[in-house]
């Protein structure tokens, strides 16, 4: 029986560059299940945010070394959030390959830090309730400059508009394609669909469905709270909703 020769993976094809607590461990389970992309060993790699592996000379065998040899038919591509948020990450991937796909996932800015805070809370990384912690964010933030804050961007991850700026100003926008969580969740089926046909493989949909990384909820978000979230993001919403010509209505109050 033939068996195609395999070849060893010498840059990736694409990566899911964000954003946390978006849906992109879901997305994640269906791309690792396409037999023909290849996720590597783990989901969460790191490469690009690790400020000691860009501190000199960059092995990206660092990067590799979790991809087994693949068919030619096979792509390989990596899953890590926080690469849309992390200033540097977006120019060391173009560096790195200038012509890579990137998928983005964005969620309502308000119910995305939410849900971050919730984790956070769940990981008994967070002793402040959530309002409490979002104005304690910038305070925070200063504590770990010049870097950004990893654990408590809350808020700052929500600033979409300027995370896509500057990924536009080093990848051209059909190289990009920016999927909106709610239809994610909603219209699987047809959101996968356009997502393997931008990565040039065959659609492909597993009816084994499940939610992934669930994390209970402390508690409900308040009225007030949202409201509160909402006035801090309403410009950027707008921003964005001009940017991508999306109607982000139901982010709105």
């Amino acid at each position: 029986m033939f068996r195609a020769k395999r070849r060893k993976i010498h840059r990736l094809d694409f990566i899911l560059a964000g954003a946390q607590k978006s849906g992109t461990t879901a997305l994640h389970y269906f791309l690792e299940k396409h037999p023909n992309i290849a996720m590597g060993d783990q989901q969460e790699m790191h490469f690009f945010d690790n400020e000691g592996i860009f501190s000199g000379s960059v092995d990206y065998e660092l990067l590799h070394k979790h991809f087994p040899p693949v068919t030619p038919s096979t792509i390989a591509g990596e899953c890590t959030p926080i690469y849309i948020y992390w200033k540097p990450a977006i120019e060391r991937i173009w560096k790195y390959n200038p012509k890579i796909k990137l998928l983005i996932i964005l969620r309502n800015p308000i119910d995305r830090a939410f849900a971050h805070w919730n984790m956070q809370r769940f990981r008994r990384r967070e002793p402040l309730d959530f309002l409490e912690a979002v104005k304690e964010e910038n305070k925070r933030a200063k504590e770990v400059e010049p870097l950004q804050s990893r654990r408590y961007s809350y808020v700052d991850r929500g600033f979409y508009a300027e995370q896509l700026e500057r990924v536009f100003k080093f990848f051209p926008r059909e190289q990009t394609r920016v999927s909106k969580f709610d239809e994610f969740r909603d219209k699987k089926p047809e959101t996968l669909d356009s997502i393997f046909r931008f990565l040039n493989v065959n659609p492909v949909f597993s009816s084994r469905d499940k939610d992934r990384n669930i994390v209970p909820y402390e508690r409900e978000m308040t009225v007030e709270e949202r409201k509160h979230l909402y006035k801090i993001f309403a410009d950027a919403i707008a921003k964005l909703e001009q940017m991508l010509g999306w109607d982000c209505s139901d982010w709105k109050l």
